[in-house]
């Protein structure tokens, strides 16, 4: 499962922090091309759910509307706020009536390229991750029929799904809602980071210690759950390979992925995170509970690859891990139009 080397330390050592190798002695980018590719400048195209300018402009406006939860006081970007990496810094998410949430909130920056949303995989796509907050008694603590109701109230919504969705009869519904926030979502990716330029043949996107610390993080094993488009999210790994993290890392009460396939080798297992934007979005873990990025690096390297990082190799591969950072969506914050006379009160208990 974990890719491990030491012919890469060795390197490492050599190179120290000066100056880089001569061309053509030094294989750092083409290993790298190997494990990891950069972000496409176009959002991803979405199988059965089309993009259209009218359907991401909806999209955006249900990200930002909190009417679709019970209380009217809770959006997606409540947690998964655009203007801070996609997350809401909190250790784990507070929800309706200010109960907190089981887990720490993933940023949303990216997750299209995740092979499925939750920590736990729980749900397929975007659109079905869409419907799961809105319904969660922890979250927005709705129901289905009462979030489409609120909306068909709104008298502007209607004709904003009408041509988001045309030739359906009745398009306002919860499907759709989830459909048109699956493709704003799509959109939210940050291309361009110094890796990427990188990974593109610019040499100097990355300072010597960058580079240094991108060999360590492909030497120690770390690409082996953090490779490919968006730097993880692509598979499900035990939380503590080689030995067990604390209990106030890893609760004994949340045994992840287990509970969804129930099967026995993939109890404490989680979906591999994201590292594009990383240093954006602390506190790490599913439990929130670590806020440094080099304690979070640290505790990688002993609980999962059983290695004992120095300060020195820890700082190294957080300097590298600082290059995965992208260029921010800009997002206008939408206007929202006004209750109609049928709109229902919010529900606050």
């Amino acid at each position: 499962m974990l890719k491990r080397g030491g012919i890469g330390c060795l390197v490492v050592l050599a190179l120290g922090l000066g100056a880089l190798p001569a061309l053509g002695k030094d294989d750092t980018l083409k290993r790298a091309r190997d494990m990891f590719k950069p972000i496409p400048a176009k959002p991803l195209a979405l199988k059965g759910n089309p993009a259209s300018p009218a359907k991401v402009e909806l999209g955006k406006m249900l990200y930002f509307e909190p009417r679709l939860s019970a209380s009217y006081l809770i959006s997606c970007n409540t947690c998964h706020n655009v203007g801070m990496g996609g997350i809401d810094m909190q250790e784990t998410s507070i929800g309706h009536g200010w109960q907190k949430g089981p887990r720490n909130a993933p940023t949303v920056l990216n997750s299209v390229y995740n092979l499925a949303q939750f920590w736990d995989g729980r749900a397929k796509d975007l659109a079905e991750q869409a419907k799961g907050p809105v319904q969660a008694s922890v979250e927005m603590n709705n129901k289905p029929e009462r979030a489409i109701a609120t909306l068909k109230s709104i008298p502007a919504y209607p004709a904003l799904f009408k041509k988001a969705f045309p030739g359906e009869a009745d398009p306002v519904t919860f499907d759709n809602m989830a459909k048109a926030i699956e493709v704003f979502e799509a959109t939210l990716i940050t291309p361009d980071a110094p890796f990427d330029r990188f990974l593109r043949g610019d040499g100097k996107a990355l300072s010597p210690r960058e580079q240094a610390g991108l060999r360590l993080f492909m030497d120690k094993g770390c690409a082996g759950c953090h490779g490919g488009v968006n730097m993880g999210g692509t598979g499900y790994f035990p939380f503590g390979v080689v030995s067990a993290p604390s209990s106030d890392l890893r609760p004994e009460s949340d045994t992840g992925r287990f509970k969804i396939s129930q099967a026995e080798n993939e109890k404490f297992a989680f979906k591999s995170p994201s590292l594009r934007n990383i240093v954006l979005t602390p506190p790490y873990f599913h439990s929130g509970k670590v806020w440094k990025l080099e304690e979070a690096v640290a505790v990688m390297g002993d609980v999962q690859l059983g290695k004992v990082l120095t300060p020195d190799e820890t700082s190294r591969i957080v300097a590298f891990l600082g290059s995965l950072t992208g260029k921010q969506p800009k997002v206008v914050y939408p206007v929202l139009p006004a209750n109609g006379p049928a709109t229902p009160m919010p529900i606050t208990h």
